[in-house]
């Protein structure tokens, strides 16, 4: 052999060896009100879900999966700062103009990974909030803290969700489409002389409001909060998805030397649930189930444009949702009427604002096709685990008192063990705790609806405590025959809700 051709042999092994210790990029597809039932693996058959259904075919399917919360905003919070937000007052569902709830300067996922190299992005639903607290917000003007200041070096964001104003998009802190002779100003106290409102203009709208979601109109829909101006600026639903997917795909495509970190977090299946128009009557179940498909093709797009830059192989996947599924959360769109057998949080009780297991069970799926093996995995795993679970991955360690209750559990997430944590902690207003199989609620009212619009509880003025193994759908209370386990796990909710010590298997150590 030629020394020229020896010198190329070991160029390339040694090409090969960087990628190979390369970090892998990271895509976390976030979805929105979608329940463990709502996907054809995990059960669903009155809608369709091809694209996330292969990346569960090639990947793990968690069935233990889990939410930090049964609402949007401490979830998203959790999964970022590696915190529950139960600890942090001023963390539950936010106004379109709460100030950002994440300390600029807090180490965060993204900025853990930022620091290891990773180019970083969120695209779609942020709802953590802008701006800095005690100072009004001024939309005609960079926005600032947000994102950046969490660790992402680009985003593209609705400022909080979709029933809310104002309903705009941010590119790097910026209102897209602004004019200055425009300017926007909102106000969640009374509403602007002179503009429409859901309430005086409800013959007119396009998709009624059934409680709340009736101040501000935009696009015909009925919105929480008020505003004015803007109006180059404001967008339009039913473009939400395809706007969201485009900066996504270009992120990907700018970033594909790697490593990267996609924080990909749609809005569908939110309310109001406005589909584009090719995906109405995609399924029987209206709004809702023709947002699920949507949502499928979101998925779709994310691994046509990985195939076709051949980063598959060099790319993890993690996709869940934030909490579990609701039908009508304040707009009349018929999911309730046309959910048909489908079965949104599929054998679990209770959806989205419950401590039963449809509140934070969560589908949860992991593709990496040159690391991890196709299977199912019962893992318990939570998303406040990502932090902790991702920094080891990159090769980083958080620090523990930044975010103090993010486990790694790296073989789990991977499928090399299955065993992660070894509780879960679940909320909604209250906590609730499983360990193993069981399941301990606190005494006081549980929801058990999936419609937002109807007060149904279950009552346990004694405490709740179920076998999940034996009794998925949290029917058969056992605390008066196991009075002993029920204190036992009361005790240790107290002392997780406290800032105390809790047990932590070898795995996730």
């Amino acid at each position: 052999m030629s020394l020229l051709h020896l010198l190329l042999l070991l160029g390339s092994v040694a090409a090969a060896a960087a990628v190979e210790a390369r970090p892998p990029n990271i895509i976390l597809i976030y979805a929105d009100d979608i329940g463990y039932g709502d996907l054809g693996c995990y059960g669903a058959t009155a809608v369709k879900t091809p694209n996330v259904d292969r990346l569960a075919r090639e990947g793990l399917r968690f069935t233990s999966g889990y939410s930090v919360s049964a609402t949007c905003t401490p979830s998203r919070y959790s999964l970022l700062t590696g915190e529950y937000a139960f600890r942090k007052p001023g963390t539950g569902v936010l106004p379109g103009d709460a100030a950002m709830i994440i300390e600029p300067g807090r180490p965060t996922l993204a900025s853990i990974l930022r620091d290891a190299g990773y180019a970083t992005a969120v695209v779609g639903k942020w709802h953590l909030g802008l701006g800095a607290a005690g100072a009004a917000l001024d939309w005609n003007r960079p926005v600032t803290p947000g994102p950046r200041e969490a660790g992402f070096d680009y985003s593209f964001i609705m400022a909080a969700t979709g029933d809310r104003v104002p309903c705009v998009y941010l590119e790097n802190q910026r209102v897209v489409g602004l004019e200055p002779a425009d300017p926007l100003r909102v106000n969640y106290r009374e509403p602007f002389p002179g503009e429409p409102t859901a309430m005086t203009n409800r013959a007119a709208l396009k998709q009624n409001w059934s409680h709340g979601h009736n101040m501000a109109v935009v696009n015909g829909i009925g919105r929480i909060g008020y505003f004015t101006g803007g109006t180059n600026a404001l967008w339009r639903d039913e473009d939400m998805a395809d706007e969201f997917v485009r900066r996504a795909l270009a992120f990907i495509e700018r970033a594909q030397a790697g490593p990267f970190f996609l924080f990909f977090a749609t809005h569908d299946i939110h309310a109001p649930r406005v589909p584009h128009e090719r995906f109405a009557g995609a399924t029987p179940m209206g709004p809702r189930g023709d947002a699920l498909a949507q949502f499928d093709w979101c998925v779709g797009e994310i691994l046509r444009i990985l195939d076709a830059l051949k980063l598959a192989d060099h790319t993890l996947i993690l996709l869940t949702s934030d909490n579990g599924p609701v039908l009508d959360d304040g707009y009349q769109d018929d999911a309730g009427e046309k959910v048909g057998n489908h079965r949104p949080a599929g054998p679990w009780r209770g959806g989205k604002y419950s401590l039963f297991e449809g509140g934070t069970r969560m589908p949860f799926l992991v593709r990496w096709p040159a690391r991890v093996k196709p299977g199912v995995s019962d893992a318990l795993i939570s998303q406040v685990d990502l932090p902790a679970t991702l920094a080891a991955l990159a090769g980083r360690k958080p620090d523990a008192r930044t975010m103090p209750d993010s486990l790694n559990v790296l073989p789990a997430l991977l499928g090399e063990s299955n065993t992660g944590r070894d509780h879960i902690v679940q909320h909604s207003g209250r906590l609730a705790l499983r360990v193993g199989d069981w399941k301990y609620i606190p005494p006081g009212p549980v929801r058990d609806t999936l419609d937002a619009s109807q007060a149904v509880v279950a009552r346990f003025p004694e405490g709740a405590l179920f076998h999940l193994a034996a009794d998925p759908g949290e029917t058969n209370n056992l605390i008066g025959q196991q009075p002993e386990k029920a204190r036992e796990l009361a005790a240790r909710l107290e002392t997780i809700r406290s800032g105390g010590p809790s047990a932590v298997p070898a795995t996730a150590k």
